[in-house]
């Protein structure tokens, strides 16, 4: 019961201006780039969601961070690109926790222990407050493994059928 109360509280107290100071306005923006130059190279589309804590119906019942991305890349609609190969990228700032979820096309052709393995170590930087440099390193790895599995041909630019702005949820 105590560490239920503990992660309301913290889910609670984690507001907009902790999403500011963990990720200011230019740090946003510097990640929003890096999904645009990523998506030069390959037909994948990337959304990155920074929300500040989990809504009070998923912490009364304990969900994991895991459910509300899965939830988040229903709604963001990263599940609907024409290659079925959309990644979400999302931080849960109360927890501390990154979780990639990503399309069946690409999920097909990563082993799912390379993705458990990437969350792992991109959870490293987050948990010392290294919020963009984490983030920063998550788009670098999910590019690589884009370009591996879905480069573009030729001169063909990407549709970008999503947008490259960061979602925050406050």
């Amino acid at each position: 019961m105590g560490s239920r109360l503990a992660r309301l509280l913290r889910h609670r107290w984690v507001d907009e201006r902790s999403v500011r100071r963990a990720l200011p306005a230019e740090a946003l923006d510097r990640l929003e780039a890096q999904v645009a130059q990523s998506e030069r190279h390959h037909s994948g589309e990337i959304r990155v969601c920074v929300e500040a804590g989990l809504p009070l119906s998923y912490l009364w019942r304990g969900a994991p961070a895991r459910e509300r991305a899965v939830a988040l890349f229903g709604k963001l609609r990263v599940w609907d690109t024409e290659h079925n190969n959309g990644v979400l990228i999302y931080l849960l700032l109360a927890d501390h926790e990154i979780e990639l979820v990503v399309d069946r096309g690409l999920d097909r052709c990563v082993p799912a222990e390379h993705w458990a393995t990437m969350v792992r170590e991109l959870s490293r930087a987050l948990r010392a407050g290294r919020f963009e440099e984490g983030l920063s390193q998550a788009l670098a790895a999910v590019d690589a493994l884009l370009v591996q599995h879905y480069p573009l041909a030729g001169d063909a630019p990407n549709a970008n059928e999503l947008t490259n702005t960061v979602h925050v949820i406050a």
